[in-house]
């Protein structure tokens, strides 16, 4: 093995890489021995579908459909997931993402259904509106030291119920069905432009720039906290915001900022998700579960924001792939057992890290000790010569 694939393996990117395929392998393992359980004969099918996904049809046009529905889905879940990791980096776990979310779904929907407004200016009211309720919780934090987690879920209810209040709306809603008119029909202008990405998927409507955005976004976000100065203020903030203070960073500023710029990436990925009219907002009971599992994909992605980009569409991936399973043997929702475990396991990945860590250190000092009596034979050799 070369010195410069040990080094490679040896830094932190590889350990996290190999964490988070651990959790994945577990998640699937799991899930597979469960389905093994339920039906012994069919499981393997059953397994190998959810994987496949989209590859479990033959015709090369509903193949390239299906990819372009997974990639469309897994837009929102990689946004929020980046809006989580942008708080955790400055110091702040942001629960609150699902509240963020669905204020975004309100003010995109609205905006578009009611009013009639184009589709950027719909997404920029989502982006604000969403940065805005996010700020309450930052504010909250930075003058009255309110935790963020319980500011949070509380913020997620209440945005539930305005959005719920906002929506029932003869305007923008079928009141009898409890769930929204379609942009389409009602107003094609506010829809998401496709620049012709739809034809690339077998004439998939529902792709559209939403996806390239989606990918510009996680790269800005890993210059602005790698590359900046903004950023290394909200991550020394977060760190340490007595320290931060101490050495003229104004603490409060970036607190607010911080819950500021993870909500406006919430209110983006609704409106990014439902301006390209792929399902109606339904009068709900529930926060929307977005928020929540991009919490899960942030750390599955180790706090990458390219990282969050792969483990994002691997959950979707996952998830689309259950609804192509055999409903007479296995209930569809398996495919979430699968993604609850591998978001159960994300917990451990600091474990996995640490012990594979500690089995490099492990191998290192194994491999000095061997290196050390052959120097000591060669020496003695040179000695016997001279």
């Amino acid at each position: 093995m070369s010195n410069k694939f040990k080094t490679a393996l040896a830094s932190d990117t590889s350990k996290s890489i190999l964490s988070a395929v651990i959790c994945a392998l577990l998640g699937i393992l799991i899930g597979f021995i469960i389905l093994l359980i339920i039906n012994a004969e069919h499981a393997p099918k059953a397994i190998s579908v959810i994987l496949k996904n989209w590859m479990y049809y033959r015709n090369n046009g509903k193949k390239l459909y299906y990819l372009g529905q997974t990639l469309v889905k897994a837009v929102p879940l990689i946004l929020c997931g980046i809006a989580v990791l942008f708080a955790y980096k400055s110091g702040l776990f942001n629960i609150g993402v699902a509240g963020q979310y669905c204020i975004g779904i309100g003010i995109s929907l609205w905006t578009a259904l009611a009013w009639h407004l184009p589709w950027f200016v719909c997404v920029l009211f989502a982006i604000v509106c969403a940065a805005l309720w996010a700020s309450i919780a930052g504010l909250l934090k930075a003058f009255c030291n309110v935790n963020e987690v319980i500011a949070g879920i509380m913020l997620n209810w209440i945005s539930l119920y305005i959005v719920n209040v906002l929506m029932q709306n003869e305007r923008v809603m079928n009141v009898g069905k409890s769930e929204t008119f379609s942009i389409a029909a009602t107003s094609p202008q506010s829809l998401l432009p496709t620049l012709g990405l739809g034809a690339l998927f077998h004439d998939n409507e529902y792709v559209s720039i939403a996806i390239p955005l989606t990918i510009v976004v996680a790269i800005l976000i890993n210059i602005l906290l790698k590359k900046t100065v903004l950023g290394y203020e909200l991550r020394a903030t977060g760190l340490n915001k007595h320290a931060a203070k101490y050495a003229g960073m104004k603490d409060k500023k970036n607190l607010i900022l911080t819950m500021a710029v993870s909500g406006a990436i919430a209110g983006l990925a609704a409106s990014l998700f439902y301006l390209t009219d792929v399902q109606p907002w339904k009068t709900s009971s529930t926060v929307p579960a977005m928020g929540f599992n991009g919490i899960a994909v942030a750390f599955l992605g180790e706090l990458n924001p390219i990282g969050v980009i792969f483990s994002g569409y691997f959950i979707q991936h996952i998830t689309q792939g259950g609804s192509f399973i055999d409903t007479k043997y296995f209930n569809p929702q398996i495919a979430d057992l699968i993604s609850s475990i591998i978001i159960y396991s994300c917990a451990f990945m600091f474990l996995f890290k640490t012990q594979l860590s500690k089995l490099m250190e492990r191998k290192k000092k194994v491999a000095k000790s061997e290196e050390k009596p052959v120097k000591a034979e060669s020496a003695d050799a040179e000695g016997k010569r001279g």
